[in-house]
Parts: structure tokens; sequence; C-alpha cells
């Protein structure tokens, strides 16, 4: 491997078969640190980026090689925590990745701003990408920072025509409502590098880690969206021809 094996970040966990993020089976690692509070968060121990593994790139990918037979048909995607927070780091294990063939994907909410992880992004096979809300203000509310920079890189993805999942959150009372729904369905109409919309139930499966960490969880009280609310929600963006 070359000299970038060296460069060191840090990681929170990896998950090897890894169904949930991206095409195929996928190994997973999540890298340390984010810049949104996000509200619903599941991983908020990954927040603070002085956590988890001191490790390298070259470490990283040697723990993957070995599962090169599971993940063929898939791939490695980052996820975190946000890992373009740490952007030489990702950009090393994609490179790293790339070198041994493997799909790479990154799971990003798009708050940095692109001209700091410009390579990673490059270097990256796919996008997922997290759209919180549509309008900033509300995003703002929801995640401590409003849209802008999410909303950049999913144009730059449309120009280069990278290949984007989107993921969205619904949440009853909040996200979960038909006319953002309808707005944000509208709005992803005009981007062909979307090749798939994820819309993801709010869920309390993290709230333990809140109380753990001694951080008010404000959404202790919503309730769960049920079936029937979350097929409404999906039937509005298949009336729009959208992939789900």
């Amino acid at each position: 491997m070359s000299s970038i094996s060296d460069i060191a970040g840090r990681i929170h966990s990896v998950e090897t078969f890894g169904a949930l993020d991206g095409p195929g089976i996928r190994y997973v690692v999540f890298l340390q640190g984010c810049l949104l509070r996000c509200a619903y968060c599941h991983n908020p121990d990954t927040w603070d980026g002085c956590d988890g593994t001191s490790t390298t790139a070259g470490e990283v990918v040697e723990k993957i090689l070995p599962f090169r037979n599971f993940i063929q048909s898939g791939g490695v995607t980052l996820s975190g925590g946000e890992p373009l927070v740490q952007p030489e780091f990702a950009a090393a294990i994609l490179r790293l990745c790339k070198e041994q063939g493997f799909h790479t994907a990154v799971d990003t909410c798009g708050a940095v701003p692109m001209e700091k992880c410009r390579e990673a992004l490059e270097l990256a096979d796919m996008l997922l990408l997290d759209i919180k809300a549509l309008d900033s203000e509300e995003c703002k509310s929801l995640t401590g920072m409003g849209n802008e920079n999410a909303l950049r890189l999913l144009n730059w993805c449309q120009e280069v025509q990278k290949p984007v999942w989107i993921r969205h959150v619904c949440v009853p009372g909040i996200t979960l409502e038909p006319q953002k729904l309808e707005k944000l369905s509208d709005f992803l109409t005009g981007f062909s590098c979307i090749q798939k919309i994820e819309l993801l139930p709010f869920h309390k499966m993290g709230a333990y880690k809140w109380e753990a960490l001694k951080v008010p969880f404000t959404l202790a009280d919503t309730p769960e969206p049920t079936a029937a609310q979350m097929e409404e929600a999906r039937s509005i963006f298949l009336s729009r021809n959208l992939p789900l």
C-alpha cells in the first residue's frame, strides 16, 4: 500500500455485513465526529471527534480485506458521525479501497463545505446524502445548521452525475407532513443523479445513548410513525415517479 496508508484518524465502530448503507452487502466504517446535532440522532456517541479509536487508513483497509468475498457484490461505505469532518482520513481510506477494487460510498449529511472535502467526494463511487429538511430554517432547528451546504453538494452531484441515494428521516409532527413531503419530492424530481430515495421512519433506539451522555432527548415524547403514515409518505414520492 502507498504512503497514504499512514494517514491517521478516528473511527467509532465497524459493521462487517451491512445491508442498509448502499447497494449490496457492505463493510461499513463509522468515523468519529459530526458538525450537526440532529434531534433524532441515534448515534450521539459519534459526535465528539476526540472519542473513538485512533487508527490509520492502512489499518482500516487491512481489516476490510478478509471480507472481500462477502462484499464483492456490494462494497465499502464510510458513515458516522459525519465521515467528511475527517476529509484527509476519509479520502485515504477511499483511495486505498479503490486500489483494492472495492465499490465505495460515503454516507453524508452534506454539512462540510465542499472545498474542504472535494477529494473524498470525487473518490467515492456514490453518495448517500441525508436531506434533513428542505427549508433551511427548519433544518437549523432540527440539526443546528442550515441545509445550504447539503443542497450545494446535491447540485454538484447533478453537474458531474455522481450517483446519489437520498435519505430523509420522517418525524411525525415535524418532517412527516404531507405538504413538506410534497415540496421535497417536487424539488427532487429535478435531479437525474438520484438513483434511490430512502424514507426512514423516526425511531428511538438510540435514546439510551442520549441518557448516557446526559444530553436531553427532546423527541422522547414524539411517537414513531405508523406503517400507514410511512405508506402515505411513500405514495407522495411514487406519484412523482421518484425511485424508492
